[in-house]
């Protein structure tokens, strides 16, 4: 369990999240990504990493609990940088980093998604960002990187889902195959990036980095403060409280 990291094959690494049932990751958790794909991308034997999941889908966000358990800020503040710093590592990763999603990949699952280079998808996966109706905010910057502007608004304001086939239509899924699939998919497109020189590969992904037309970090940070903005003012508190108070009836607890 937690997040580990091996080498697949000559110049390919692979970085898997393991946190059951759900994959929604504690603080440790995101900065534990953040530590293993910028590892993998400073080994200069690396040419590419794949990012991948155990369990029922790729990622559920944030550990919601952990931040109900710890009074005060500190942990939200923890789990917020913990997410800037996965989801920079992976856009900043020095080679190319394919993720292979399955299920759902919710919340800062989109970050993780939204940053990276290749995305494969099983066709059972869903995308999307349930922040309003868990109190926050966020990610925003990394939907608006899989859909058209337009598209992000609606699915952020529902917080509603899209398919991978969706996001195949769009362009931003490059493959979408059965689940069983997924990981041989990922890794021939992985194969394919490792056949070129490592030196064209690191270049590339500095150049590609170098002419993005969006800020992506400034742009997520900005969003954060308006997170950082509805917990100081306890609009968070009361409505991941509900929240959960909704959960506990469904499961017919008191």
């Amino acid at each position: 369990m937690g997040i580990n990291r091996h080498t697949e094959t000559s110049g390919i690494e692979v970085v898997t999240i393991d946190y059951p049932p759900v994959n929604a990751l504690p603080t440790a958790g995101w900065f534990g990504v953040a530590d293993a794909v910028r590892a993998a991308g400073r080994d200069p034997e690396t040419k590419v990493v794949v990012l991948r999941a155990e369990g029922r889908g790729f990622n559920a966000g944030v550990d919601i609990k952990e931040i109900q358990r710890n009074p005060g800020h500190q942990t939200l503040i923890d789990a917020n940088h913990g997410c800037y710093e996965a989801f920079s590592a992976v856009y900043e990763c020095q080679v190319p980093v394919i993720v292979a999603v399955n299920g759902f990949c919710l919340g800062g699952g989109i970050g993780l998604v939204g940053n990276a280079d290749v995305i494969v998808a099983s066709d059972d996966a869903t995308f999307g960002l349930p922040e309003v109706e868990r109190g926050a905010l966020g990610a925003a910057t990394h939907l608006a990187r899989l859909v058209p502007q337009h598209m992000m608004r609606t699915l952020f304001y529902t917080a509603s889902t899209v398919t991978a086939q969706q996001l195949h239509h769009f362009g931003s899924v490059y493959k979408v195959v059965p689940r069983a699939e997924l990981d041989s998919a990922a890794m021939e497109v992985a194969k394919n990036i490792a056949d070129k020189d490592g030196r064209v590969i690191r270049a590339a992904k500095r150049a590609l980095n170098g002419i993005d037309t969006q800020d992506v970090h400034r742009s997520y940070r900005y969003e954060q403060g308006f997170t950082f903005e509805l917990n100081l003012a306890g609009v968070s508190d009361e409505i991941r409280e509900r929240f959960d108070a909704d959960l506990a009836a469904k499961r017919g607890e008191k």
